[in-house]
C-alpha cells in the first residue's frame, strides 16, 4: 500500500491542483453539476430495462448509539384514539426532526456545507452562511433533483473481503482496479458511488465509534474523481477516512470535494441492496435518482436515493 500520510504542504498542493474556482464563472452555483448535462441524463434513462427500483438509503434511525450520536426525532402528534367516537373518520399524524449532517443518516451535502481557510467553493467568503442559513450554495440548487448515470465501485469485492476495516484507505488504484474488474468505466457526468462495506460491518458486528474510525477515500484518490469528470460522489460512509492521515485536516475529502471542486457529496448511503441488484443484473451502472428537500438556505438535506434497473 502507498504511504497514507499527507503533509500540510502536499494537501495544499492537491487542493490547488483540483480547484475548480472560476471554471464556470465567478457566480457559479452548480459546481460539477455542470458536467451532468441533459444529454447525459437522457443517456442514463436508457439504462432502465426492467423497471426494478432499489433504495440506497438507511432507515431513519431514532436510537442514540455510539454510531448514531444525533438520532432522529420521530413522534406522533395525533392519533385516532383522541377522536370522538361519534366521528367516523380520524387522522394520524407524526413529526420528524433530524440533525442529518451526522453519522447514521443518509443525506446530501450542499456546497455551503464546508468552508476551508475562510472560503467556500469558488472563493466565496465563509460568512455567507449565517444563523439564518446559507445565502449562497444552498441545497435548493438541486430542487429539480439529481438524476443521471450511477456507477457503483465495490472496493471490498475487489479486495476479496466483506468490508474494509475502519481506518483503511481507498486509493486511486483501488478505484481503477474495481472499475476494471467490474467492466465498467467512470465517465463525465457520472454519479460515482464507492462501497466500503460500512453498513454491512455495522449490521454484522454491531456498533462502534464510527465518527472516529471508518474506511474512506484517500485524498490522492480524488485525482481519479476529477480526471473522470464525476458530477457527484457518494459513499456508505462519509467518503472520508477516520482517523485522518492528513496533517491539520480532519475531513480532507470534504474539503477537496466540496470546497475545492464544487462536488456534492452523498453520505451514509447503504449499498447492500444495490450490490446484490448489480450482481443479479450483471452490470454496475444504472439510472440514479435523488430528490433533496427544498430547504431555503439549507446546507444539505436528508435524501432517499433510488437506483433504477
Amino acid at each position: 500500500m502507498p504511504d497514507a500520510n499527507v503533509s500540510a504542504r502536499e494537501f495544499a498542493a492537491l487542493f490547488n491542483e483540483l480547484r475548480n474556482w472560476g471554471r464556470w464563472g465567478p457566480d457559479d452555483q452548480r459546481g460539477t453539476l455542470h458536467l451532468l448535462t441533459p444529454e447525459r441524463v437522457v443517456a442514463a434513462s436508457r439504462l432502465v430495462r426492467h423497471g426494478r427500483t432499489v433504495t440506497l438509503s438507511l432507515p431513519l434511525n431514532t436510537d442514540r448509539a455510539i454510531d448514531n450520536p444525533a438520532p432522529a426525532d420521530h413522534h406522533m402528534t395525533l392519533v385516532g384514539e383522541a377522536a370522538p367516537a361519534s366521528e367516523p373518520m380520524h387522522f394520524n399524524k407524526d413529526y420528524v426532526g433530524l440533525d442529518y449532517h451526522n453519522d447514521g443518516h443518509t443525506h446530501i451535502d450542499a456546497l455551503s456545507h464546508v468552508a476551508y481557510e475562510g472560503s467556500l467553493y469558488n472563493d466565496w467568503p465563509g460568512d455567507a452562511v449565517t444563523n439564518e442559513g446559507a445565502t449562497i450554495y444552498s441545497i435548493d440548487v438541486l430542487r429539480n433533483g439529481l438524476v443521471g448515470r450511477g456507477v457503483l465501485l465495490d472496493v471490498p469485492r475487489r479486495r476479496g473481503v466483506a468490508w474494509l476495516e475502519p481506518g483503511e484507505h481507498i486509493f486511486a488504484e483501488d478505484l481503477e482496479g474495481a472499475a476494471r474488474e467490474q467492466d465498467v468505466a467512470v465517465s463525465h457526468g457520472d454519479i460515482l458511488l464507492v462501497r466500503t462495506g460500512h453498513a454491512r460491518r455495522l449490521a454484522e458486528l454491531g456498533p462502534w465509534n464510527t465518527p472516529e474510525a471508518k474506511a474512506g477515500l484517500h485524498p490522492r484518490a480524488m485525482r481519479f474523481v476529477a480526471d473522470r469528470g464525476v458530477a457527484a460522489l457518494g459513499s456508505d460512509g462519509n467518503s472520508d477516512t477516520a482517523p485522518s492521515s492528513t496533517e491539520g485536516v480532519d475531513f480532507p475529502i470534504h474539503v477537496l470535494a466540496i470546497t475545492a471542486m464544487g462536488l456534492h457529496l452523498l453520505d451514509y448511503l447503504q449499498f447492500e441492496d444495490l450490490r446484490a441488484a448489480c450482481e443479479r443484473a450483471g452490470r454496475w451502472e444504472f439510472l440514479f435518482m435523488a430528490a433533496p428537500l427544498r430547504i431555503s438556505g439549507g446546507t444539505g438535506s436528508p435524501v432517499n436515493p433510488v437506483a433504477v434497473f
